[in-house]
């Protein structure tokens, strides 16, 4: 057919390059910009349910995400297989759900099924927010193994293995009236000038006995999350009266060591140790990467350090409280 004295040409088009993606959104993930472009409602759903709390912090090159939903295809009930070289990155489920992600460009694209987008949690977590902070940390941010909290403007760094404690303990410190930031990753802003931290304040997850130790939890009932770990994910805006802040200044960090019958103590430790094992417990995102990650966390130097052994909450917190 010719249109204005130019012939209109259907290509053929077998990677979907031209796939129509009219719809638009902008979420600003840890403060970051984030353009995602696709072609469902739902991910756009998906995505106000990740980042939606989120307000502008940074004016830094945005991210860009697009995601193609069809129709066929199954549901993604597995963790996907993730791999890198270089600047790329995939996400590999099957012939229907996968990702790509290019670290010096700051984008990536998904394909996924209609079953897989309509699943919120599971496009959430094993493509969109995969994505998106795989790439903030390979320029923006370095990942720490964490909760955060604050009080009278002082950060503190709850640290320790999956277990610890740090969730039950930042949510202790924040019913007695702390300020809460992040349950269990914090983010270092690389370049700055301090020990700025980022965190997630707008959710807490908690393992499945967390109502023991907590009535008002109830209410809330656990799930198998997409890792096939049981959780509760309780969103902080039911609780109005706990304070929250997307970022704090670190001051101390602690490392937790919880033991039946302990009383709560602190012991001043070196700094190095609580830095070590932040850096040993987090992934390799190669040479360049993993250099300016150990860069932004040995900033922490310039924090205490101590190892609180502890048993009961109360105890735990009162001992923080008293420990400057």
């Amino acid at each position: 057919m010719s249109t204005s004295g130019s012939l209109e040409i259907n290509l053929f088009d077998p990677l979907l390059h031209d796939v129509d993606l009219p719809l638009r959104g902008t979420y600003y993930p840890l403060g970051f910009r984030l353009n995602l472009v696709t072609n469902s409602r739902e991910v756009l759903q998906a995505a106000a349910e990740s980042w939606g709390s989120f307000e502008p912090e940074f004016e830094r090159e945005p991210l860009e995400i697009r995601i193609v939903v069809r129709p066929e295809g199954t549901l993604v009930q597995e963790q996907p297989v993730f791999r890198g070289q270089g600047h790329l990155f995939s996400i590999f489920y099957d012939c229907d759900n996968f990702g790509v992600y290019d670290s010096r460009a700051m984008c990536g694209f998904a394909f996924v099924s209609e079953r897989t987008a309509a699943t919120h949690i599971r496009l959430r977590v094993h493509f969109m927010e995969s994505m998106a902070y795989m790439l903030l940390a390979q320029r923006y941010g370095a990942p720490v193994h964490g909760a955060c909290v604050a009080r009278e403007g002082s950060g503190v760094l709850l640290c320790g293995v999956s277990g610890a404690g740090k969730s039950t303990l930042a949510f202790a410190c924040a019913r007695r009236g702390w300020t809460y930031v992040s349950d269990d990753a914090a983010w270092l802003v690389r370049d700055a000038a301090d020990r700025m931290a980022l965190g997630k304040p707008h959710q807490i997850r908690f393992r499945e006995d967390a109502p023991r130790l907590f009535p008002e939890l109830e209410a809330y009932a656990a799930r198998t999350r997409p890792n096939g770990r049981l959780s509760i994910e309780v969103p902080l805006a039911d609780f109005p009266h706990i304070r929250t802040a997307a970022r704090c200044a670190i001051d101390r960090m602690v490392m937790l060591d919880r033991r039946a019958g302990t009383a709560a103590r602190l012991e001043s430790i070196p700094a190095e140790e609580v830095i070590d094992a932040l850096m040993q417990d987090g992934p390799s995102y190669g040479e360049e990467v993993n250099a300016w990650h150990e860069e932004t966390i040995r900033r922490l130097l310039g924090a205490h350090a101590y190892r609180l052994r502890y048993d009961a909450l109360d105890e735990a917190v009162e001992t923080l409280e008293i420990t400057r």
